[in-house]
């Protein structure tokens, strides 16, 4: 009732100024308001936040305008919905009363525990604390602990406090376990239940295999390939997910909440319980599956001729690894080449579809697709839940064949499906907006790179430009960093907007259904219209179906995205608490006003404080973006080469912090 009378409130009393907005709350102390229809946000000052918190549903009133400033600046002017009612941070025991400090670092305030209120907490102990006040612009939020995790420093308290932070469900409901069990874990082509349609076509005896992560157990996708009389006919065969997760059941329910399994290092958080995730919709070695098959037949120049989806049933023939696939693909095996166990029969297939991959990289470069070719963390943690090592996770030809596959499948599933009018769920990815740019138009510069970025209407390959020309180079990871940062976040859609990164003007993500609730979804669209069910009731209904589950699966993997990078980073705080004092060699890539960020060839990113630039007064160049000593004349920019020292590691912060000792100029 308080949000229907609130709106109604802002729209007769309130100025016209004032908007209704999600409140995302920084460590700093101030925040921006998100407003959904509305692009970019309102900066909220600290002293405008006026006792919101992050999550918070505000009414929001507008102060300076982006006209007079870059962005809009506004105060929050009432609060309508609490988001936030259970937090879970470090509690900081005081004499007569304590405080927890929350583990999500939008939550900016501390949270007051009276004596009564802490539970047997001691000092340091991970907590779950219960808002019992929401803060005002004067007083603290007060809170009850109402559950201990453990030791903030016991390493096997990080994945349970991330879970809690995000309010992920390890568990699935009793009635959602129910419908899973009650799944055969077989194929019976006789079994009317979960046969619901018959006329698929049988791929059991054809050539089709799987490539994946060696520890990877969900597997979504399997494909095959043919070639004759100059022509390519790929065949993506992507796991019937939705022959048995029906609409409205206990299990749809439940994925549509979770939105996507959440991937935490060596822990998964899965959207469907194992019984289909790892078990009749996975696409195992050897099992009869159901799959949504997809034939692209293409030219010999990787030129699309004709595409037909159908239901199918299939049985792959072989479980492959990226690794193992690499050594039979991989140039660098060519004149020692060791065929893996089990591999020697589909090594020219492999190579076919190899040859086939580098066409359409080759053709989609040729059309401006950005590839942005920074390796993602690897991070081991032992038994114990230690971490042993990180390292970048290197992309290979191998890893490469399947993501020009999969694009293509969901290029050409979109299109179809556009085509036919019929609603759908679209991956999207817009324009990257001007002040967005600014900062690796700034780079470029200073780096002494030609000014490729375009002032108004900048293009997919003008950003591949850039890429290209410093591929090699010592700046390369720090310009594919700023180039992908400067891009807009891809979000789903049930508008076709194009993908800018991709250059395509028809993209959705089809070939993941067993992890990602959108997938899932077009994949009952799909099933309707290729059983003839997709009249204007069907059209209708889908239609309010895509604009809700857009928005919901979107936020979805927004946070799960959030978690993961939460944990990577305690992790690697925890790896570099072992290393205090070592030096080593990076490369800067951000500077700001209370500092320069450097990171490390092991992917791991610290901190430079002012601070701890102890050689000199530096004072930082906004416009230029950079930091510049007074006395010595000293000159940091991004993409700089340094020699950092280890100072400190803080896995509650989420902080590393370098002391700057020189210059590293081994490449100059």
């Amino acid at each position: 009732m308080k949000k229907e009378k609130s709106i109604e409130y802002l729209n007769n009393e309130l100025s016209k100024d004032a908007n209704v907005g999600k409140f995302i709350g920084n460590e700093r102390g101030f925040g921006f308001v998100e407003i959904d229809g509305k692009d970019g946000d309102i900066f909220i000052p600290p002293d405008g936040v006026n006792g919101a918190m992050h999550g918070d549903t505000v009414f929001v009133k507008i102060d300076k305008d982006e006209n007079e400033k870059k962005r809009k600046e506004g105060h929050i002017a009432e609060v309508l919905e609490r988001y936030q009612k259970e937090v879970v941070g470090t509690y900081a025991k005081g004499k007569d009363f304590g405080f927890v400090i929350a583990d999500d670092k939008h939550i900016f305030q501390d949270i007051y525990i009276a004596k009564k209120e802490r539970k047997k907490a001691k000092n340091g102990d991970k907590v779950v604390v219960s808002i019992l006040k929401y803060p005002t612009k004067d007083k603290k939020a007060e809170g009850r602990i109402i559950e201990i995790l453990g030791k903030a420093e016991d390493e096997n308290t990080d994945l349970i406090s991330i879970v809690r932070t995000y309010g992920y469900k390890l568990e699935f409901s009793k009635e959602v376990k129910k419908e899973a069990k009650e799944i055969p874990q077989e194929i019976n082509l006789n079994d009317a239940k979960y046969n619901l349609f018959k006329d698929r076509v049988d791929l059991r005896d054809k050539e089709i295999f799987t490539i994946d992560g060696a520890d990877t157990k969900d597997i979504d996708d399997a494909i095959s390939l043919d070639y004759s009389q100059n022509k390519y006919t790929l065949g993506v065969h992507i796991a019937d997910v939705s022959n048995y997760v029906q609409e409205g059941s206990e299990l749809d329910n439940e994925a549509r909440k979770r939105g996507t399994s959440v991937y935490l290092i060596n822990d998964v958080i899965p959207m469907l319980p194992r019984e289909l995730s790892n078990g009749i919709c996975s696409l195992n070695e050897g099992e009869d599956r159901f799959a949504l098959s997809i034939d692209i037949v293409l030219d010999n120049d990787a030129n699309i001729i004709t595409s037909k989806i159908y239901k199918s049933i299939i049985k792959s023939k072989k479980k492959m690894t990226y690794d193992n696939v690499y050594k039979v693909v991989g140039d660098e095996f060519e004149n020692n080449r060791v065929i893996p166990d089990g591999y020697e029969p589909f090594s020219k297939t492999l190579l076919k579809m190899k040859e086939l991959a580098l066409k359409l990289k080759d053709k989609r470069h040729g059309y401006g697709a950005i590839d942005f070719d920074i390796p993602e963390a690897k991070v081991i943690i032992d038994e114990e839940g230690k971490v042993t090592d990180i390292y970048p996770y290197q992309i290979t030809i191998a890893n490469q064949m399947i993501e020009q596959f999969m694009v293509l499948a969901n290029e050409c599933i979109a299109k179809t499906f556009y085509d036919k009018k019929i609603p759908f769920i679209y991956r999207v990815h817009e324009k990257p907006e001007k002040d967005k740019l600014e900062r690796l138009k700034i780079l470029l510069k200073n780096l002494n790179y030609n000014e490729i970025v375009a002032d108004d209407e900048v293009t997919p390959f003008e950003i591949q430009q850039v890429l290209e020309e410093c591929k090699g180079k010592p700046e390369e990871k720090v310009i594919s960093t700023v180039a992908l940062r400067s891009m807009q976040l891809a979000r789903y859609s049930e508008e076709n907007l194009g993908h800018f990164g991709l250059s395509l003007e028809n993209y959705c993500h089809f070939t993941s259904p067993i992890r990602r609730y959108p997938d899932l979804f077009i994949h009952r669209v799909i099933s309707n219209y290729l059983l003839g069910n997709m009249d204007d009731k069907a059209k209708s209904k889908f239609k309010k179906q895509a604009i809700k589950y857009s928005l919901t699966s979107s936020d979805t993997e927004k946070m799960a995205e959030e978690a993961e990078r939460d944990l990577e980073s305690i992790k690697m705080c925890e790896y570099m608490s072992n290393h205090i004092g070592e030096e080593y060699s990076g490369i800067i890539s951000s500077i700001t006003n209370f500092g320069m960020f450097v990171e490390l060839p092991s992917t791991i990113e610290g901190l430079i404080h002012v601070e701890n630039m102890k050689d000199d007064y530096y004072i930082f160049d906004e416009q230029n973006v950079t930091m510049n000593g007074e006395r010595t004349k000293k000159h940091y920019q991004i993409g700089d080469s340094v020699i950092i020292k280890v100072v400190s590691a803080n896995k509650q912060l989420r902080r590393i912090d370098f002391e700057l000792i020189s210059k590293d100029n081994w490449f100059l």
